[in-house]
């Protein structure tokens, strides 16, 4: 996977940037090796689907690539200027001419920079999606309120219950971004390993209908590791008193 231009700009980055640099890449390195699938999709980590993904695709339809805005609130629409109109949390790329197309456009622009510059309009590999649905053919914006609901616009949507579902406005919610968590092992505070959603402040409702899931499926996926590698601690944040007085404030302090 890592072929020489991945092996030329890799001294110059960060990890981050290198990781962002690897994203259009790593698809098609992926489809290249799996010519018989019809789409390959990149997804973020820090992510969890609350249902099957078929309507992500429902909505592709006959188009070539699929792309997620960020629909941001009113209180962070400042950040479309330096983050990109949309979001690098799904992005669905059809097997054929448009989806490669675009693919390889993509993967050209990430080796050339790829690092947070604001003011050379750069956000990692997310800021090249900005002009696609003017730039490429067969690009599709998902309409769908239950793709992409994330802390920077989940304030401007009337959640809900029904049937065992979260309802976004009339949508089922297809998957949430996670923004912004950090992990903190075994704190000063508590045995038990903590979250804590820096940045944003969450609602009781929030917690409950898409919080509380997440922990849960988090704590499953922390002893699955602990049970191979019983000391595996790597991405886990030391918080601080201070950490822990700002996420009680803001109402996002939560136990896995």
């Amino acid at each position: 996977f890592e072929n020489d231009d991945l092996r030329r700009v890799k001294p110059e980055r960060s990890v981050a940037e290198f990781c962002w640099t690897c994203t259009p890449p790593l698809c098609e390195y992926v489809m290249a090796r799996n010519p018989q699938a019809q789409h390959i999709a990149y997804l973020d980590a820090d992510m969890m689907f609350f249902r099957d993904p078929a309507p992500l695709y429902d909505e592709l339809g006959d188009g070539s690539v699929l792309i997620v805005p960020h629909r941001h609130a009113p209180e962070y629409k400042a950040w479309e200027e330096t983050a990109g109109i949309y979001n690098v949390s799904v992005v669905i790329f059809k097997n054929d001419s448009y989806g490669a197309e675009c693919l390889e456009w993509w993967r050209e622009r990430c080796l050339e920079a790829c690092r947070l510059d604001p003011e050379e309009g750069l956000c990692g590999d997310q800021k090249y999606l900005d002009d696609w649905p003017t730039r490429f053919k067969n690009v599709v914006v998902l309409q769908n309120l239950g793709g992409g609901l994330a802390p920077w616009n989940i304030t401007t949507y009337e959640l809900s219950r029904r049937n065992g579902s979260v309802v976004v406005e009339s949508d089922e919610l297809i998957f949430y971004h996670f923004h912004q968590l950090e992990l903190g092992e075994r704190s000063i505070l508590t045995r038990r390993p903590v979250v804590a959603a820096t940045g944003y402040s969450l609602t009781s409702q929030h917690r409950s209908l898409i919080y509380s899931p997440y922990m849960k499926q988090l704590r499953r996926a922390i002893d699955s590791v602990h049970r191979v590698v019983p000391d595996f601690a790597a991405g886990y944040s030391e918080l601080t008193l201070r950490d822990f007085a700002r996420a009680i404030r803001k109402g996002n302090l939560m136990f896995v």
